[in-house]
């Protein structure tokens, strides 16, 4: 994929604080914002449009929860006002993965997933589109799409909203990305740290007090 494909954020790209508005129980718990609100909220709305330019078919539009689900209701309510190459409104379906690979920052590469033997047969010969928040190893998204193969879907497309740039990475690229961030351990916009940082609306960079104060 053409990296012109994406915004690259480059690791002196990082804002202060004290010029945007974060909750005061966060104060020290992130160092830096990294994509604000407002540019995030404008490149999911480009990437509806980007898919669906692409689209001839009706989606199951797959949410990876937890981490998607605030990137997934924007994108979707965008996607519901567009049209498609032919000029036709996009007929969607939703679906719901639960897939599990962190411990604290650290991607164990141990994909757990939540869907029944029932539901992922449902998607046989169906266009899936996998709607994630952050791509970074790799080693997650690879192994869900394996999984999705064996159960014979007409296609498999991945948007992602961000792909980390990290020595780790398997070189996985989603069909379609937001942002290119440098290897830093990002939370907000629902991007979590076991389980908090989700209601920050921002993209911040975690500060060491804050990864030792929500560690497990």
């Amino acid at each position: 994929m053409d990296p012109s494909a994406w915004i690259d954020i480059k690791a002196d790209q990082q804002y202060s604080l004290e010029h945007f508005a974060v909750p005061g129980h966060y104060n020290e718990d992130v160092s830096s914002i990294l994509i604000p609100h407002g540019l995030i909220r404008d490149r999911v709305e480009k990437l509806a449009r980007l898919i669906a330019a692409d689209v001839t078919k009706p989606l199951v539009a797959c949410c990876v929860l937890k981490g998607a689900h605030v990137f997934f209701g924007n994108l979707t309510e965008h996607l519901k006002r567009l049209q498609n190459k032919d000029g036709q409104s996009i007929p969607m379906s939703f679906e719901f993965i639960k897939v599990k690979s962190y411990e604290n920052d650290q991607s164990t590469g141990n994909v757990k997933i939540s869907l029944t033997e029932e539901d992922l047969q449902g998607f046989r010969g169906k266009d899936l589109l996998i709607v994630e928040d952050i791509v970074d190893t790799g080693k997650t998204m690879v192994g869900l799409i394996e999984l999705l193969k064996k159960y014979e879907p007409n296609s498999i497309k991945v948007v992602s909203l961000l792909l980390k740039k990290t020595p780790r990475s398997n070189r996985y690229v989603p069909d379609y990305v937001g942002f290119a961030i440098p290897d830093l351990f990002v939370v907000g916009y629902c991007l979590d740290y076991n389980e908090h940082f989700r209601d920050l609306d921002h993209i911040a960079v975690i500060s060491d007090i804050g990864k030792v104060k929500y560690a497990v």
